[in-house]
């Protein structure tokens, strides 16, 4: 009985799986709110590289992972597949419990899966400055590692609530050379605007992802860099799910499902699918489930609408089809600050809308309670956005024992918590509180997006 399963290095997957070709439908595309038609691939070139352009919109299945990008993987990857044996005892259940643990690399999560190749892509067109947002502070940390490798400079808009929880996050950055300052700022219009409405605002990815992109567009040689929700960021973090293949592969193992933490969507779909890829190719071994989970603060997938909205709060990204809970909604300062977002990945969206992925809500309660059981049993301490992931395992796993019947659990540890432990304070403290996002402010949220944008109804896709 193997507790960690690992991989040679040179088994690290040579390309990227692209979930495009393998949809049930068409994924609707991005609208151009000035046209309203679907946007002109040129038109992004303000702020992403051709590479990463084609690759959002590629048809093929299989994108090469260039060598400089595998040779900076090698620091980390392949992560280690660990089984669960405390959890598993502890919670006297005959699943198997399987863990990808992303804490292995240098920022500590999954993040620069994508955060390298962006960075090498940018630089190989002779971008010179990234600028991004970050809500926890993991993408941030992550991009600015990425960026620093390559030598390039990094502007972090950092949501202000994680920013004053998370100040270690704030110094990692700064450690590998990155501009940090939290968002809402007084550096750009967009921001200064917002602090003369309330100086005292906490921030959202999506004010934050406004204020990056404005930076972006405002400066010479200078490009925005996104660490979720777009299909290139996505298909970049499928290295995790394709080497938990080939782990399991080793030791007779197929998942009956796999669970994952959502804010954008990059994890859940880096680890999920390469094995739905197996699902609608005919290869998987089991009929294998997915399970997103979320919190009930910022309940996307749970409680959104599914339409198109802009991905920032300024309205100044393309129109992207998904769920949301509208782009101008600011959820609780929750410590799970990397699923504070209003929306999701289309393509991920996409899949639940179709009934192929199920999703969950859950209290921050009650996930921390689920990371504190996995910590005391497993020695691991989660990030707070995997904690999400956790609280769905350990009811799965129960189910299990309820039913008597053998089941086999994947899912993500996506990040350690190392640098989130004020969390983990105000946790054993019993200051945190559960926070349900009220129905009454998700539908306020909704009508004003369906106010401003009464004509995406009508859009074909």
């Amino acid at each position: 009985m193997k507790r960690k399963i690992l991989l040679d290095e040179e088994e690290l997957p040579r390309s990227w799986y692209n979930v495009l070709p393998d949809l049930p439908k068409p994924l609707p595309p991005p609208i151009d709110p000035e046209t309203r038609e679907p946007i002109k691939p040129e038109k992004l070139e303000a702020i992403f590289p051709k590479e990463l352009i084609r690759q959002e919109m590629s048809d093929e299945r299989w994108i090469p992972i260039p060598d400089e990008v595998r040779e900076i993987y090698r620091l980390w990857r392949p992560t280690p597949l660990f089984r669960a044996l405390g959890l598993e005892r502890a919670l006297k259940t005959p699943a198997r419990i399987y863990y990808k643990y992303e804490g292995a690399s240098p920022p500590g999560s999954h993040k620069p899966n994508t955060a390298v190749a962006q960075a090498y892509y940018n630089l190989k067109e002779g971008i010179e400055r990234l600028t991004t947002e970050t809500g926890a502070g993991q993408w941030g940390s992550a991009l600015a590692f990425g960026t620093n490798l390559f030598g390039l400079k990094c502007t972090v808009y950092m949501v202000r609530v994680s920013y004053e929880q998370k100040p270690y996050r704030g110094a990692m950055m700064r450690l590998w050379n990155a501009d940090v300052t939290p968002s809402p700022s007084d550096r750009t219009e967009y921001g200064r605007r917002l602090l003369e409405l309330d100086p005292d605002n906490p921030g959202s990815l999506g004010i934050a992802i406004s204020e990056a992109i404005e930076d972006a567009v405002t400066h010479e040689n200078t490009n925005y860099s996104l660490g979720s929700v777009l299909n290139h960021v996505l298909l970049h973090q499928t290295v995790q799910g394709l080497e938990a293949k080939k782990q399991l592969e080793s030791i007779g193992e197929y998942p009956d499902v796999v669970i994952g933490c959502v804010g954008g969507g990059s994890s859940f779909a880096g680890l999920s699918y390469p094995f739905y890829y197996d699902k609608v190719t005919g290869k998987a071994e089991k009929d294998v489930r997915f399970v997103a989970t979320e919190p009930t603060a910022c309940p996307t997938l749970t409680k959104g609408i599914y339409t198109y909205d802009f991905g920032d709060t300024a309205s100044m990204t393309p129109l992207l089809k998904m769920y949301t809970l509208g782009s101008d909604f600011t959820p609780p300062p929750i410590h799970a600050g990397g699923l504070r977002y209003h929306g999701d990945a289309p393509t991920l969206c996409l899949l639940v809308k179709e009934g192929i992925y199920e999703a969950r809500a859950y209290d921050q309660v009650s996930v921390f309670d689920a990371g504190a059981l996995f910590a005391r049993t497993e020695g691991y301490v989660p990030a707070p956005e995997t904690n999400h992931a956790i609280k769905a395992v350990i009811d799965e796993a129960i189910e299990a024992k309820k039913e008597g019947k053998e089941k086999v659990i994947l899912f993500n540890f996506t990040g350690h918590g190392l640098l989130d432990m004020q969390a983990y304070i105000s946790y054993v403290e019993g200051k945190l509180k559960p926070w349900y996002y009220p129905e009454e402010k998700v539908m306020e949220s909704i009508k004003r997006l369906r106010e401003k944008l009464p004509w995406v109804e009508q859009l074909p896709y």
